[in-house]
């Protein structure tokens, strides 16, 4: 269901594209940099020290500027609306959805290396844009898809770690726990115990990250395997892009799923920074645990019944739905199951709900590289709300 509502999104936005201006007469348009450079990390490496000065200028010269003002009713109701977090990758547009370092859905589309002409977007390719900032070429996306495939290797210790626990276990669960057994190989740690200078804090960040993004389709396929396929594992195969040998692990292989996987891991991989998984990936990250920590942290975030488990009760009421009325339901009857549901003091997702992003980690690379403190936001209690609001109505 939600992979069908991904397609859906996806045919109104290429119909809202149409409309729009030509991608070549766009500002974003220079964005498209050409570079001969197929290592992600040299580009990494050219770009991080002027993004390092561009942050000192706007420390220096725009430090002082307030950003809004924060009410009581933001504090009791969890920041919502308070603009207190630096998230490069992605910004929602109230207007065209998310923009990935300002290219929309559709312009990704039309700009980002595909498997096969006028195909979906890679999300190797996303990957390096949001990296970068730049739209990689079809060589430095395809050499970025090799060095994922080296890193994919999963030692036996991981999959024993999964099989401790018992097979009813959550989903959620246990991709968690397959993260934490990968963190054991966590170059962060090891060069932080040995002392690496703060100024290459981004390099191992960089290659927990990757190795990360390149492990998490073999785990996740491992434990959808397990749990729905009787742990009948399929095995990666290296010819494949990363979307496509992701659903070929979970045991699809028809064209159109390939597709359809390449596209739906492209649109949610960056999502804003003020999710809950997001927010808290970057909040543990800002404490210089190393990406997989920082990554499982996200995942029990993500879990909560308020975030990324939203869609398993959006697929359990639909189930319900179709128990209930049958699969052909007419409108006047699913009217009545919705307003059943609702009456019923259950709230609807069903129009709501987005799904949760895959993977955040690039972002980690960018949080080491610019130095970006321990998140710590201040709290307060309601005694302290009651005298500051007393003393300001004095004033």
């Amino acid at each position: 269901m939600v992979f069908y509502r991904s397609v859906s999104l996806l045919s109104k936005l290429r119909n809202r594209a149409v409309q729009q201006p030509s991608l070549s007469n766009s500002v974003r348009w220079l964005q498209i940099q050409t570079s001969s450079n197929l290592d992600l990390r040299a580009q990494l490496k050219e770009l991080i020290p002027e993004q390092q000065e561009r942050l000192k200028k706007i420390k220096s010269e725009y430090g002082k500027v307030q950003l809004g003002n924060i009410t009581v009713d933001m504090v009791l109701g969890g920041m919502r609306g308070m603009t207190g977090l630096l998230w490069e990758t992605s910004l929602l547009d109230p207007d065209e959805g998310i923009r990935f370092r300002g290219l929309s859905i559709p312009e990704c589309q039309k700009v980002l290396p595909a498997a096969k002409p006028g195909g979906e977007p890679l999300p190797e390719g996303l990957l390096w844009l949001l990296l970068t900032g730049k739209v990689p070429t079809t060589e430095q996306v395809n050499a970025l898809s090799k060095e994922l495939c080296t890193r994919a290797i999963i030692l036996d210790h991981v999959y024993k770690t999964i099989n401790a626990l018992p097979i009813t276990a959550h989903p959620m669960t246990q991709f968690t726990t397959g993260v934490m057994a990968l963190q054991v190989q966590s170059e962060f740690a090891k060069a932080y115990e040995n002392g690496i200078h703060k100024s290459k804090y981004w390099e191992p960040t960089f290659e927990d990250s990757l190795s990360l993004i390149a492990q998490l389709p073999a785990v996740a396929a491992y434990i959808y395997r397990r749990i729905y396929k009787n742990g009948e594992v399929v095995s990666t195969d290296d010819s494949l892009d990363y979307g496509a040998n992701f659903a070929h692990m979970l045991g699809f292989d028809s064209p159109a799923m390939q597709e359809l996987m390449r596209l739906y891991v492209t649109i949610h991989t960056d999502h804003e920074g003020g999710n809950v998984s997001a927010h808290t990936g970057h909040l543990v990250a800002s404490a210089l645990s190393d990406p997989y920590l920082s990554f499982a942290a996200a995942l029990n975030g993500l879990a909560g019944p308020l975030h990324g488990l939203a869609n398993q009760e959006v697929l359990l009421w639909i189930k319900s739905v179709v128990d209930e009325c049958a699969e052909n339901i007419t409108n006047d009857q699913l009217k009545d199951y919705v307003w059943k549901t609702l009456n019923s003091g259950k709230v609807s997702k069903l129009y709501e709900v987005v799904p949760p992003i895959l993977t955040e980690l690039g972002k980690l690379i960018w949080d080491r590289a610019l130095g970006l403190p321990l998140e710590r936001p201040k709290s307060v209690t309601m005694e302290w709300l009651e005298k500051h609001c007393n003393k300001s109505k004095s004033a």
